[in-house]
């Protein structure tokens, strides 16, 4: 089966409303004062920080592991830690391709209740706050939104893009939590249900790295969610 070498899975580096999420949530407040939309949503100066050190790791990597393709989100702060990442490397002497936008790799599109917390959701909108707790949060479709099985399926549509236009090649992919999510439920066949206990344990962090390489009998996970290039 063709398939590419190496799937190299990035999610960005700390957003403002990665912050503002756990501030707001932190201190127990119903806003945090965010407004615009998920796509523009920049990152912080601790996000670029993290997107540096991405750089550094990735110019630590013998050439013959670097990536040959990258495919990016739409999405700005994913846009901007591919950017910096890309800077970063290329200073050190490790010059990377430049990113292929792909709008399918965006985020999971929560529709009406897009950049609200939790709790901004249950005082809002409190149908959907029992909604969502009836259907659980991968079932659960947000009004104008996506459930995950929506996301799953812009993914495998991704993978399969790329197993057939890079085929042996290395990607790397600069996106989000969901993305990762997704790729392992595809490429591992694992349930949402055990993801769930496999993300309590091991959450997809901001500047993480999840990847796979192919063994000859598709693709292998070697690395998921690892952040040991990020300082302490």
């Amino acid at each position: 089966m063709d398939t590419v070498a190496q799937l190299t899975i990035v999610r960005h580096g700390q957003s403002t409303a990665n912050a503002a999420f756990a501030d707001a949530h932190a201190r127990g407040l119903a806003d945090h004062g965010l407004t615009g939309r998920d796509a523009d949503i920049e990152l912080t100066a601790l996000g670029w920080q993290q997107a540096t050190h991405l750089g550094r790791w990735l110019a630590t990597r013998p050439a013959d592991q670097r990536p040959d393709v990258v495919v990016c989100s739409p999405y700005l702060r994913a846009r901007q830690t591919w950017t910096r990442v890309a800077g970063t490397a290329a200073a050190l002497g490790a010059p990377c391709p430049e990113a292929v936008i792909d709008a399918r790799l965006c985020d999971r599109l929560m529709g009406d209740l897009e950049l609200l917390t939790p709790l901004m959701i249950t005082q809002r909108f409190p149908a959907e706050a029992a909604r969502l707790a009836a259907d659980g949060p991968y079932a659960y479709r947000p009004p104008g939104g996506e459930t995950f099985d929506d996301v799953v399926a812009r993914v495998k549509a991704v993978l399969a893009d790329l197993d057939r236009d890079h085929a042996g090649r290395r990607v790397l992919v600069v996106a989000h939590d969901a993305v990762v999510i997704a790729a392992r439920h595809l490429l591992d066949g694992l349930p949402f249900t055990e993801l769930d206990a496999i993300i309590a344990s091991t959450p997809v962090a901001n500047a993480s790295i999840t990847r796979y390489v192919d063994t000859g009998d598709g693709l292998e996970l070697v690395e998921f969610a690892t952040t040991a290039h990020l300082p302490p």
